[in-house]
């Protein structure tokens, strides 16, 4: 069942666009100084959980966040997250349909790299 889940994850990413990654192989491509990571949480959730470090902020439910996305470097590539993975799936497909070619959309968000205890950056 994980392999016939795993292989429609794959063909369902080949035909959208977006790749969909797992924590570790995220942190990986994050310390590339040419990737740009985007944290589409909330300023509260941010505050209440911690974020990746170097990430920046784009609230994905502001009024403003698609007049930011529409303004970003279509060449970059974007490594994306939220708390679960369901707004920056959104957001990934959004910014493919954008023009953007390098789209990576962490798996399960934030949570899951909470959970696979990767470092978190919060404010004192």
């Amino acid at each position: 069942m994980k392999l016939l889940f795993l292989l429609f994850s794959l063909f369902f990413s080949l035909q959208t666009g977006v790749n969909n990654i797992d924590p570790a192989t995220f942190k990986k491509m994050a310390e590339d100084k040419n990737v740009v990571v985007i944290d589409l949480r909330t300023a509260d959730e941010i505050a209440r959980k911690g974020k990746i470090a170097g990430a920046r902020v784009i609230d994905y439910l502001s009024d403003s966040a698609q007049v930011v996305i529409k303004k970003l470097d279509r060449s970059k590539t974007y490594l994306v997250y939220c708390a679960g993975g369901g707004r920056s799936s959104d957001c990934a497909h959004e910014m493919v349909g954008l023009g953007f070619k390098n789209i990576y959309n962490l798996t399960r968000g934030f949570d899951s790299w909470k959970n696979a205890g990767l470092p978190i950056e919060t404010k004192k």
